[in-house]
């Protein structure tokens, strides 16, 4: 009897199966409720505009692509749109010719240098658009600094009314969205590498090329997307500094809208465009730079390294 009441004092307690009722499931967290006032924010001024302009694009209800195929045989749209992408490479490559530089002595200078240096680039940020632009156009226009220097050497250098000259003004409002991700990327590297490298042997550009390089591509991948990504939609330097007949993609929208009154084809066109930021930017996520709006990488490693 005694061993009886041993063991059933001493046997482990019984386990009941865990309820599968309506009272133990998860119930969502209270702080996923902060998100609706923003995504009812990006559906009303983005997400539904957008669905507008495609459903116009298409002629809906009627549902045919004649505003497609005329952006491609308008003789036109594909010229305009061509010269946006030529001047959106000018311009990314310019930033970059710049800001990687830039970022560079960013990353090797100490904290008070490096504030400095950091509110030098954000200058454009603080500056108005309409005084910025018309800076820009007594610098490049005839009888501006530019064209007096130009004068020394014997030329006639005009660069105010050309693409050229929309290009450099761009590059210079949108240094800020390549010298961010840069230095994002360039500051997590880790300088030992270099000098274990230069330790066994290799040379500052062997080192730097095997090394260094690689693992800031994300940094440069994501600056570049940003840059050109945005150039492609820049209206206010383009109008200003430029001509009609050299007008970019934005102009051509605008025209479309405000004087065409073509609300159909000017859906298309945009539809276009959204269409090839969104492919530049998930390509950029895939080889590893994860780009965000504020010119920040998320990851800095390659997708070779992974």
């Amino acid at each position: 009897m005694a061993t009886l009441d041993t063991a059933s004092t001493t046997s482990p307690p019984t386990r009941h199966p865990a309820r599968t009722d309506g009272a133990t499931r998860r119930t969502p967290k209270p702080h996923w409720l902060l998100l609706v006032p923003a995504l009812a924010l990006l559906g009303v001024v983005l997400l539904l505009p957008l669905a507008q302009s495609f459903l116009r694009s298409v002629g809906a209800p009627d549902l045919t692509d004649e505003n497609y195929r005329t952006l491609f045989t308008d003789g036109v749209t594909m010229r305009v749109l061509l010269r946006t992408v030529r001047t959106a490479l000018l311009v990314t490559v310019i930033a970059f010719a710049f800001g990687y530089p830039y970022a560079y002595v960013m990353t090797r200078v100490g904290p008070r240098m490096r504030a400095v240096l950091l509110v030098i680039v954000l200058v454009p940020f603080w500056t108005s658009v309409m005084a910025r632009n018309f800076a820009w156009i007594l610098i490049l226009q005839r009888g501006g600094p530019v064209n007096e220097f130009s004068k020394l050497f014997g030329l006639d250098v005009v660069l105010y009314g050309n693409v050229s000259g929309v290009a450099i003004a761009m590059s210079q409002v949108l240094l800020p969205f390549m010298v961010l991700p840069l230095f994002s990327a360039l500051g997590g590297i880790d300088r030992r590498l270099l000098l274990a490298a230069r330790g066994l042997g290799s040379s500052p550009v062997v080192a730097f090329w095997k090394i260094y390089w690689p693992l800031s591509r994300a940094g440069v991948t994501a600056g570049l997307i940003l840059v050109f990504t945005l150039s492609l939609g820049f209206y206010v330097t383009p109008a200003l500094l430029g001509t009609p007949q050299e007008s970019l993609i934005a102009q051509l929208l605008a025209q479309r809208t405000t004087q065409l009154l073509d609300f159909e084809g000017a859906g298309a066109l945009g539809m276009v465009v959204l269409v090839i930021t969104l492919v530049l930017v998930a390509w950029a996520n895939r080889i590893g730079g994860t780009v965000s709006a504020i010119g920040v990488v998320a990851t800095s490693g390659t997708k070779e390294a992974r």
